[in-house]
């Protein structure tokens, strides 16, 4: 039987869930047992992160010129990249963090490896490849976005403004599930999906998507 989009899209997701002990600051920042500083020093690392990933999802963009379904996918998660870098200062606020501290933060290493990264895969992957391990890794960032913002709110007191970061990536994501299913659809038809590729790539994925909690935990 032929293998539809929907179910690779499945079989890989399962197959890269993060053990969850590789991530050990999201069950503290849960209990409310994680420093104040900490969360600054996530805000921090933020605000590197998204306007990087969204610089990336735009090439990728590009690079999709001949692939509408992918051009398709990467633009609307350059756009939701863009709704987050409004959102995200908030959050930054709540956690004490000014301007001047965040003009002069040196970011972590070990966080900053996973939009290293994506950018990577925006200069070298095949757009179809890239597609499968984005949208496979975003099954975790999310799980660990909608834990943070519930915790935020019950344990640190934060508000929905500084919260609204998370909430944008903790719910469902239906349409860009679906955009992401049509896109790997149309790969997979024209036998430009290598799925070996898409796998190795999502492993690495994952695997700095640990790294990134694991320095926030240990910072140093």
């Amino acid at each position: 039987m032929t293998r539809t989009a929907r179910d690779l899209l499945r079989t890989i997701t399962a197959e890269l869930a993060p053990d969850p002990r590789s991530n050990p600051l999201v069950p503290l920042i849960a209990a409310g047992e994680a420093d104040r500083e900490i969360l600054a020093v996530l805000a921090l690392e933020q605000l590197r992160v998204i306007p990087a990933d969204r610089r990336a999802f735009l090439q990728l963009a590009v690079r999709s010129s001949a692939e509408p379904e992918a051009d398709a996918f990467f633009t609307a998660l350059a756009e939701g990249e863009a709704i987050a870098q409004q959102r995200l200062p908030a959050f930054a606020a709540a956690c004490g963090v000014e301007e001047a501290r965040a003009a002069a933060y040196t970011p972590l290493p070990g966080c900053q490896a996973y939009p290293a990264y994506v950018a990577w895969l925006a200069l070298n992957a095949a757009p179809a490849d890239a597609v499968l391990a984005v949208t496979a890794n975003f099954s975790a960032w999310g799980g660990y976005c909608a834990t943070i913002a519930a915790a935020l709110r019950t344990r640190y007191g934060f508000d929905d403004e500084a919260c609204a970061f998370f909430d944008l990536f903790a719910g469902p994501a239906e349409h860009l599930d679906r955009t992401a299913e049509r896109a790997v659809q149309a790969a997979l038809d024209a036998g430009r999906l290598d799925e070996s590729r898409a796998r190795a790539y999502g492993h690495l994925l994952q695997s700095y998507e640990a790294l990134f909690w694991r320095t926030l935990e240990r910072p140093a």
